[in-house]
C-alpha cells in the first residue's frame, strides 16, 4: 500500500475518463490536453497502488480495482463539492441538531404539535429529545447539555428567554361514580374538605405542588400519597386511593375509571408551559428552532 497522496484534480481527471473510456474525449471535458491527463492517471495509479485502468491504442476499461475506486472517487467529490453548502446552512442554522428537554406533562399534545412545526420548517433540523423534569431542565441548559426546554416556572430571566407556549385548566381527577361528579358546577375548596388528596411531591413537582398549594387550601394530613407523575396520580385515583390535581391535558391519557371535575380558580387557567433557551448559545440551529417556534421566521 502506497503511502502517496492524490489530488482532486487526479480525482477528477480519473472519473472523466472512467465515464468516457477515452482519453481524447475526458481531456476535452476537462478543457485541458491529452498528455498530463494521462500523467495525472498514472500518479493516481502509484498513490492508489493499484492499476485502474486498462489501455492500449484501441480502447480503455475499467479494472475491478478501478470500478470499485470510481465509485469512492464520486463520492469523495460530491462530498467535497457540498462542503461549502453544508457549512453555510450549518452557519445559517438551516441544518444542525437542537436538543429539546421535556416535561413528561408537556407530551399531551403541545411536545406533537412543536416537533410538527419544526419538522415542516426546518427539515434538515434534527432534534434530540430528553425527558427531565424542570429543575432538570434548568441544570441542563445552564451548563449547555440541552439547548430548548419545555418547561414550568419560575425561571431566572437573565439567563434564560422564554416564551409561554400553553396555559390551561387545572382540573379535580376522582374515581367514576364520585359524588363530585354531580356537583353540575366547578368545585370549590370547600367541596373536597374530607377528601383524602394524591398531591403533587413538593420535591420532584415543584411547580404543580406551589401552583396547588397556591390555590386550594390543604390540610396535610388528608394527603395519603405524594406523586410526581400525572399518569401515576390517575392510577391512584382510578383505584380509589383519593382526588388528585391535575393539568386540563391529562384528560387525554384516558385512564380508565377516573372523571375530571372543573376546579373554580383565581386564575381561568393557571397552568403554565414555556419555551426556554439560553440567552447565550453558538448553536445557529437553535436561534432558528426559536423564530420558528415563536412565529418569527
Amino acid at each position: 500500500m502506497s503511502g502517496m497522496t492524490y489530488t482532486l484534480e487526479q480525482l477528477r481527471g480519473f472519473v472523466a475518463v472512467a465515464e468516457e473510456l477515452h482519453f481524447g474525449r475526458a481531456a476535452a471535458r476537462l478543457r485541458m490536453t491529452q498528455p498530463p491527463l494521462s500523467r495525472q492517471i498514472q500518479k493516481l495509479e502509484v498513490a492508489v497502488g493499484a492499476r485502474l485502468l486498462d489501455r492500449d491504442n484501441r480502447r480503455v476499461l475499467l479494472t475491478p480495482a478501478g470500478e470499485v475506486f470510481l465509485a469512492e472517487a464520486r463520492r469523495i467529490l460530491a462530498l467535497v463539492e457540498s462542503a461549502p453548502d453544508l457549512a453555510q446552512r450549518v452557519s445559517s442554522g438551516s441544518r444542525g441538531v437542537v436538543r429539546l428537554g421535556f416535561t413528561a406533562a408537556s407530551t399531551f399534545g403541545i411536545l406533537g404539535r412543536l416537533l410538527d412545526d419544526l419538522e415542516r420548517r426546518l427539515p434538515e433540523v434534527r432534534v434530540d429529545l430528553f425527558e427531565m423534569v424542570t429543575r432538570e431542565q434548568l441544570a441542563a441548559l445552564a451548563a449547555g447539555d440541552i439547548d430548548l426546554g419545555l418547561a414550568r416556572p419560575p425561571f431566572d430571566s437573565e439567563l434564560f428567554a422564554s416564551r409561554e407556549v400553553h396555559r390551561e385548566a387545572l382540573l379535580v381527577a376522582v374515581p367514576s361514580g364520585h359524588r363530585l361528579t354531580t356537583l353540575g358546577r366547578a368545585a370549590t375548596p370547600a367541596d373536597l374538605g374530607a377528601e383524602p388528596l394524591v398531591l403533587h411531591s413538593p420535591q420532584k413537582a415543584r411547580y404543580f405542588y406551589d401552583l396547588v398549594v397556591s390555590m386550594v387550601p390543604l390540610a396535610h394530613e388528608r394527603v395519603v400519597h405524594s406523586v410526581s407523575q400525572i399518569l401515576t396520580m390517575l392510577w391512584l385515583v382510578a383505584a380509589g386511593r383519593g382526588v388528585a390535581f391535575v393539568p386540563e391535558s391529562a384528560t387525554l391519557l384516558g385512564v380508565p375509571g377516573v372523571k375530571f371535575v372543573p376546579l373554580s380558580t383565581p386564575v381561568a387557567r393557571p397552568v403554565e408551559l414555556h419555551l426556554l433557551w439560553p440567552r447565550e448559545s453558538r448553536n445557529p440551529a437553535l436561534r432558528r428552532a426559536v423564530a420558528v417556534l415563536r412565529g418569527d421566521a
